[in-house]
């Protein structure tokens, strides 16, 4: 969740009164309770304090229960890519092991995931793959940029060398968790520029300029979350072999494949990204997006136990066993693993291939309903490749994912220089504020450092977005653009683009550590996106 400080009720409520929509609101003085229709009274229950006395478990369901139904459509929420559904059989092993602590789970179901990982990601059979479950990507990348800190400040130690300024390369693309783990060790974080030539991720060539002897290592993303384009693990590792011929330096991979080391192994299984490009150390990823389990999971494995240092591994002795553990917190719940477990054993290699295959032909679709209309697409899934140019009118499956660009199943896009021409008085944001009074969640959002002019429309294709629900997402994206070229509704936006909510206003924090004289910027540029 977002920080949160403490709130003064009354202070809210007060300005509420002030503002313009609560003057035709009841009893104003009500709003410092909650409210329920219920017939098992909830009446009275303060909102901002822990009552002295409870309700009743029906009534405090019932309360809850109708205002999370204002939250949006998990199914239409197309800005995220966490998993929303499972079948009725996991539901049940879910709710059926939510009591359980995953440091209690038995080792099977989480060695056995790690185990067939390390086989997706092509570890080398005579090294010894390690790794761990977490809380979900950002957790694991915490623990990847750690262990590559480490191995980088015991190799200065003992060389004699000052082992205190390190600092990591990555893409102005990156997703905040990436930035927050510079920030939060003290990791100087140099974000390579991008732009359109660069199809918005990573450059290795412009990467290789940000390297220098206290470089711990290297970043790549298999899967922008702006655009979706896979970043290139294996251009980036030739030039790093380049660099260590001239320089001597030895600079490691880390791959970010929150999203696309779950459709890589899939839908590109010849691709080298993984750990059959040498010098990747460590691949992370999210069990709760691509990985098709809920929220609350994620990965991390490295190439070879050698590369984890002794003093980040913890022996703890619970319950009468030895476990060893590299994480950032200790109790989690045992259910999503064995949640992924289940994919695993239901779906098997050929389930999750379809469910790729069938995401990305949707995400093309979609490509090419709007890049014939009124837009220009940004991400590259539909483009034909090579290959694709070459076979497509011979080939007997046009789904093969390998005869398009390589990609996540993400379709990016903004409206075309012809449209913003023809009606400049259309503002693409209300796109957004138009698809979600239809239910719709799609993100506008300013591109990354470097591109920070262009606005992009994004949309996550899922396994739950049907080929029926992207008909009637294309209808209400194209009728909703077709109204806003009409000048009068756009006046009547520019009137109406504020939502009032005070409990998220006056609840977020103020800027910390602010000292009232003009600080240092931050470094970075990531959006949690």
């Amino acid at each position: 969740m977002s920080l949160s400080r403490h709130i003064n009720a009354d202070e809210v409520i007060e300005k509420s009164k002030e503002h313009q929509h609560r003057k035709h609101t009841a009893s104003l003085g009500r709003q410092t309770v909650h409210q329920s229709w219920s017939r098992d009274d909830a009446a009275g229950v303060p909102k901002y304090t822990m009552p002295k006395v409870g309700i009743n478990s029906k009534a405090a369901y019932q309360l809850l229960h109708d205002e999370t139904a204002l939250d949006g459509n998990p199914l239409l929420n197309l800005a995220s890519f966490v998993h929303t559904w499972m079948p009725e059989e996991a539901n049940k092993l879910i709710i059926e092991n939510m009591n359980k602590n995953q440091v209690d789970l038995d080792e099977y179901p989480a060695a056995t995931i790690i185990h067939s990982l390390a086989d997706l990601w092509k570890a080398p059979k005579e090294g010894k793959v390690i790794g761990t479950s977490t809380a979900g990507s950002s957790e694991a990348i915490m623990l990847g940029g750690l262990a590559m800190k480490k191995r980088w400040q015991e190799a200065r130690k003992a060389a004699g060398k000052d082992h205190y300024h390190p600092n990591i390369v990555f893409g102005s693309n990156a997703q905040v968790a990436l930035e927050k783990f510079a920030r939060y060790w003290d990791v100087e974080a140099r974000l390579v520029p991008v732009n359109a030539s660069t199809n918005y991720v990573m450059n290795p060539h412009d990467a290789i300029e940000y390297i220098d002897e206290n470089t711990i290592g290297v970043m790549v993303i298999l899967g922008s979350t702006y655009t979706g384009h896979f970043e290139d693990v294996q251009l980036m590792s030739d030039l790093l072999d380049k660099l260590q011929e001239r320089t001597g330096l030895d600079i490691p991979i880390h791959v970010d494949g929150a999203s696309g080391a779950f459709i890589a192994p899939f839908a590109y299984p010849d691709y080298k990204w993984a750990f059959d490009v040498p010098r990747v150390v460590s691949i992370n990823t999210s069990g709760h997006k691509f990985g098709l389990v809920y929220a609350g999971l994620g990965w991390i494995l490295w190439r070879d136990e050698s590369l984890l240092h002794k003093d980040l591994i913890f022996e703890l002795h619970y319950l009468g066993s030895v476990e060893y553990s590299f994480t950032l917190n200790f109790s989690k719940p045992a259910s999503p693993i064995i949640a992924q477990m289940f994919n695993f054993l239901n779906l098997g290699f050929d389930g999750y291939r379809r469910i790729a295959m069938k995401d990305l032909r949707n995400a093309r679709m979609l490509s090419r309903a709007l890049e014939a209309t009124y837009f220009t697409v940004m991400s590259n899934i539909h483009k034909l490749s090579a290959r694709g140019q070459a076979e497509l009118a011979t080939a007997e499956d046009t789904d093969e994912p390998e005869l398009y660009e390589r990609g996540l199943p993400v379709v990016s896009f903004r409206l075309s220089d012809k449209f913003a021409a023809e009606f400049p008085h259309v503002q693409q944001a209300w796109i957004q504020s138009m698809l979600r009074t239809k239910g719709w969640i799609v993100p506008n959002y300013n591109a990354p450092e470097g591109e920070t002019d262009t606005q992009i429309l994004r949309v996550v294709v899922r396994e739950t977005l049907s080929e029926d629900l992207l008909e009637r997402l294309i209808v209400d994206i194209l009728e909703i653009t077709e109204g806003l070229m009409d000048s009068s509704t756009a006046a009547m936006l520019l009137q109406n683009q504020t939502l009032h909510q005070p409990d998220k206003e006056h609840g977020r924090p103020d800027n910390f550590g602010s000292t009232g004289q003009e600080e240092k910027q931050q470094v970075g540029f990531s959006r949690p996106c």
